[in-house]
């Protein structure tokens, strides 16, 4: 057997949207990275063997931008059929593409070598290739979501849900235990012009009526997340044994929606059933802070934020599908946005071990509300931000700078609540004729520039400025209400497209200090955060906006600045 051995600054384990986003950001920021990633596709609960929806903080203007947002657009744009399998090569072309990083496909992480609180190197088994991957880093970050890291090099953590008095919270049951919320194998259904049969397998449970489906929503407009068991078992050790519970009640429930009883469906067709169960709880790392419901409810205005929750406390009965005394959930209220601390990712005894996505250091009861995928995008993105800062400073995670980390995230389009974006000097030098695209604040109608077609932003310089590049910040619509792909296949669907306010084509003019005029025009321009390099003296800068994808007059732009 052939053993490969790589040597990296950050090593992140799981590919999830959490891991993606870390791997990808690490790597933008001039660090070598390898993930490693034992699916043979990125994203997790979103990718095409699970099909769960990106969801995120609810609320006005509280959607997640950055890395997340740059992938959700550029599906769009791309993947006008709805295909999973293209949703799938948007991830992956992020993590090809980055000369940064290394992309260690279909591979278990299996071993880690430690040195008394550090971690040296893990091992991973390649299955494709039958080959170990021996990844030594300077830094690991642990995104696999079951926190494989944590009994392989010790780390401190838990499992289940934390009694009332742990941290005198008012969700937990009053007395501590190893129940967690479930998973789920998802379907889908497709719509077609004439009626369409189902015949369901011999080992599919029967639902002949629908006794078996309190407050259980089952037509069309479902993506059917209640399919849920083993809260009541281990959602690691019994994944298997859960995963053939899940088909049997999923074909089932398909049976009972098909040929018992009127559900609105006889034109529908099952399009696609998810054999790989997603996965909502088990292992949680302890890190430096513990957030808590109580954080939650009180808005987690951390000093240390590097991103932000909005779902509610969304708390799933153990029992799931088989609960049958109402609803299978309670959804706690939760404020939208609520910050999340940047001690949260990093574990309180391993030295250089950082995590993101469902596994941070949360309570059960604040996990409710984080565990959301667009969410932990958001905290994959800061690890890997900070991950490269350390790097690059020579500082570790207990000397990180906390404002520079903030200044780049928000400087990348991450949204941080309760923080002020600074505009750069230059940029705030300069004349211009639209004080509103260098104030700071990226999202909020109140904070447009709203002009038409062929109208003009000017910066304009009493004696000629060095501008290394220029920043802009487009309109995506961050109250669109759809979400990255559907959860059904209608005949014809409208959602799922690029935002009609999106600035599609557009023009930067570049007066330098001689007076000769240059220009960078964009026609095919998809995403909402834009840099042009200049690298020049100039004496004016001119962006000019001439087309969006709704094809309308009105022209949206939240930023413009000089760097």
């Amino acid at each position: 057997m052939r053993t490969l051995n790589h040597q990296v600054d950050l090593c992140v384990v799981g590919g999830g949207l959490a891991g993606l986003c870390a791997a990808v950001s690490a790597a933008r920021h001039g660090i070598k990275v390898a993930i490693m990633q034992d699916r043979p596709v990125f994203g997790g609960n979103s990718s095409s063997e699970i099909r769960m929806w990106v969801c995120g903080a609810r609320g006005k203007d509280n959607r997640e931008t950055g890395i997340i947002e740059e992938m959700i657009l550029d599906n769009h744009y791309r993947n006008t059929s709805l295909s999973f399998s293209i949703w799938d090569s948007v991830l992956y072309e992020k993590a090809l593409l980055e000369e940064n990083l290394q992309v260690i496909m279909n591979c278990s992480c299996l071993d880690a070598e430690m040195d008394g609180n550090k971690i040296v190197s893990v091992k991973g088994w390649q299955t494709t290739t039958q080959t170990f991957h021996i990844v030594k880093a300077t830094y690991f970050a642990d995104c696999s979501g079951d926190s494989i890291l944590a009994p392989l090099s010790g780390a401190e953590h838990t499992y289940g849900r934390e009694s009332k008095r742990d941290y005198n919270e008012t969700i937990p049951p009053d007395e501590r235990d190893l129940k967690t919320m479930g998973m789920s194998c998802l379907m889908q259904f497709r719509e077609t012009d004439h009626k369409c049969e189902f015949i369901p397998p011999k080992w599919a449970y029967q639902y002949t009526d629908d006794s078996c489906f309190k407050c259980k929503r089952h037509d069309k407009e479902e993506n059917y997340w209640w399919i849920e068991v083993g809260g009541l078992q281990n959602c690691i050790d019994d994944t298997e044994e859960l995963k053939d519970e899940l088909l049997k009640i999923a074909f089932g429930v398909i049976d009972h929606i098909k040929n018992h009883g009127d559900h609105g469906m006889d034109n529908w067709e099952l399009d696609w059933v998810g054999f790989l169960p997603g996965k909502r709880e088990s292992r949680r790392y302890i890190g430096k802070h513990v957030v808590t419901q109580n954080d939650v409810e009180t808005e987690g205005k951390f000093y240390d934020i590097v991103g932000y929750g909005g779902w509610t406390m969304d708390d799933h009965f153990p029992e799931g599908f088989y609960y049958q005394k109402g609803e299978t959930t309670i959804f706690h209220p939760a404020p939208s946005p609520w910050g999340i601390p940047f001690r949260a990712l990093c574990s309180k005894n391993i030295e250089n071990l950082m995590f993101a996505g469902r596994n941070i250091s949360v309570t059960h009861a604040a996990l409710s509300s984080s565990r959301v995928m667009a969410t932990c995008a958001v905290l994959g993105q800061a690890l890997g931000t900070a991950a490269a800062l350390m790097v690059n400073s020579g500082t570790d995670i207990n000397g990180i700078d906390i404002k520079e980390l903030q200044r780049q995230l928000m400087f990348d389009d991450c949204y941080l609540p309760f923080m002020e974006r600074e505009v750069s000097p230059l940029t705030l030098k300069a004349k211009t004729n639209a004080e509103i695209v260098r104030n700071g604040k990226d999202r909020g109608e109140e904070n447009l520039w709203k002009g038409n077609a062929g109208d003009s932003l000017v910066y304009e310089f009493d004696s000629p400025e060095l501008v290394e590049k220029i920043r802009i910040i487009f309109d995506s619509d961050l109250n669109r209400k759809y979400h990255n792909m559907p959860c059904r296949f209608d005949l014809v669907e409208k959602n799922y497209r690029m935002p009609k306010t999106m600035v599609k084509e557009y023009a930067v003019k570049i007066t330098d200090e001689n007076g000769n005029v240059s220009e960078i025009h964009v026609k095919d321009n998809c995403q909402r955060l834009v840099f042009h390099e200049i690298g020049k003296k100039v004496k004016k800068i001119e962006l000019v906006p001439f087309a969006d994808f709704g094809g309308t007059d009105e022209m949206r732009v939240f930023s413009f600045e000089l760097v």
